[in-house]
């Protein structure tokens, strides 16, 4: 029987950001804000076209991805070395990068087709504090530089992430992991791992509570 085939979703129209985000995008990304809106409509286009963004998320980029992974800029220092993890469609890497153009943000992404697909993005913006990085997180150790910051978003649970993040920061820095309700059973589940890897702190902080109508939950691993 022969394989059904299947088209490839069609890219979309950009969703135009309401009032209120559209205020939290201005205050967050500045002179950039025309750079930002660029990456939603890459995004709504060859984003959900080549499988890095669903097609139902497009009302939802802003609220639900681009501005709740841009809030955690407020919990990174100043000129960091940041090292986003599973960047896929850039997220929280990118929004990072256009909200603080003092950060000097590696995104590490396995897949090629995600890695050409970044490359592509980070040219079209222009974004010079951005390199992307086709390697496993595991492997990536020896490449990525000096890290002070390490973040992900949907990676894995962070029993999990522990071991694939914590060695890029080379024994001090921390971890920023987005997380959602799951935040304080994962911590719980993962406390062995995080002796091991000698965390000093672990605790839940919130993001951008005075611009989101829902806050980012971030778990925060100092070692």
């Amino acid at each position: 029987m022969a394989e059904e085939h299947r088209p490839s979703p069609a890219a979309q129209e950009p969703p135009a950001a309401d009032a209120g985000e559209r205020a939290a995008a201005e205050r967050l990304f500045g002179e950039r804000q025309d750079l930002a809106e660029r990456y939603v409509a890459h995004l709504a286009s060859s984003g959900i076209v080549r499988g890095l963004i669903g097609p139902r998320e497009v009302p939802r980029l802003w609220s639900r991805h681009v501005l709740n992974c841009a809030v955690v800029e407020e919990l990174i220092p100043r000129d960091a070395g940041v090292a986003d993890v599973g960047s896929g469609a850039g997220l929280p890497g990118l929004c990072l990068a256009l909200a603080r153009p003092d950060l000097r943000i590696t995104l590490i992404e396995p897949l090629e087709r995600r890695v050409q697909w970044l490359d592509e993005v980070v040219s079209d913006l222009g974004l010079a504090n951005v390199r992307v990085l086709r390697s496993r997180a595991e492997q990536a150790k020896g490449e990525v530089g000096e890290v002070d910051v390490v973040t992900a978003r949907a990676v894995s649970a962070l029993v999990g992430l522990l071991d694939i993040t914590l060695p890029l920061l080379r024994g001090t820095g921390e971890l920023l992991a987005l997380k959602g309700r799951s935040a304080g059973d994962e911590i719980e589940k993962a406390q062995k791992k995080l002796a091991r890897h000698g965390a000093r702190s672990t605790e839940i902080v919130v993001a951008g509570e005075d611009l989101l109508a829902e806050p980012t939950t971030v778990v925060r691993v100092r070692l």
